[in-house]
């Protein structure tokens, strides 16, 4: 295993880790905001943490695709 390969699955898990840290940082977000429900609700808390959330899923799956790909490529 070369550099390369070991810099793009490096990269590669690092972004599922950052997702991973997005989706906990939107689930913690959330339940603090729970003490002032009606103004939360109002202006559109869960739309913003279903985006943040489904943002960091995007960043997941993309950090697996670069870190399998990162395996099969040979340079």
């Amino acid at each position: 295993m070369g550099g390369a390969q070991l810099a793009g699955i490096g990269l590669g898990l690092f972004a599922c880790l950052l997702g991973i840290g997005g989706i906990v940082g939107a689930i913690r977000r959330y339940r603090r905001r729970e003490a002032i429900a009606s103004t939360f609700g109002q202006t559109g808390g869960i739309a913003y943490t279903a985006v943040q959330a489904g943002c960091s899923g995007l960043l997941i799956l993309g950090g697996l695709a670069l870190a399998v790909v990162a395996l099969f490529v040979r340079g």
